[in-house]
């Protein structure tokens, strides 16, 4: 597996090109900037199978059209945030809605239901990496006042932090991280002994 970071728009969203041996390419959360998600793709010969959203506020989803209208791919979203409120959801346009794994190409992807951001929020884990949208961040967590439920986020992170395996979390803005690193560090996820 490899991954591809673009930092993109004014939100700073990370949009990450996830891609299998083959260069079967899922995109995930494209924030901003189409053509240049596009242009990445095509340097790196990398071919887009799937667009998928870890939730459907607009500055992860203002490129989503331009890459399904160049690549025909479909775009995957948690049923629930098709009725956000069109101010929160931008230009969000889904062909389908997740269930509990998905695969493009080689890659195998499992969908976490991560309610709290929003009401449709996922995580996605693929081998040891975990995109976690706007649930988790490096020493913080998203935010809830925005078509969210801060209940339903404190049960979220509760299930992240007890994962048990050893994973690199990719999140929606600001820099990686890891489980380990979190579980012991973020305020939001501390595991107590």
């Amino acid at each position: 597996m490899n991954i591809r970071t673009l930092t993109l728009g004014d939100y700073q969203t990370n949009c990450y090109l996830v891609s299998d041996e083959n260069g079967n390419t899922a995109v995930i959360d494209p924030g901003d900037r189409p053509e240049e998600i596009l242009n990445v793709a095509r340097a790196q010969h990398l071919t887009i199978r799937a667009v998928l959203l870890t939730h459907g506020h607009f500055d992860h989803v203002g490129a989503v059209r331009g890459i399904a209208e160049a690549t025909h791919c479909p775009v995957y979203v948690g049923e629930k945030d098709l009725s956000l409120p069109a101010p929160l959801r931008g230009g969000l346009v889904a062909t389908d809605t997740y269930g509990d794994r998905l695969c493009v190409g080689s890659l195998t992807f499992d969908v976490l239901p991560t309610p709290g951001h929003t009401a449709g929020s996922v995580c996605l884990r693929c081998g040891d990496a975990l995109f976690s949208g706007d649930t988790l961040f490096a020493g913080s967590c998203g935010r809830t006042d925005l078509g969210g439920d801060a209940a339903q986020l404190a049960a979220s992170l509760s299930r992240l932090a007890a994962l048990k395996e050893p994973l690199v979390v990719y999140p929606g803005h600001g820099p990686k991280t890891t489980l380990e690193r979190e579980k012991a560090c973020n305020p939001y996820l501390r595991v107590l002994p």
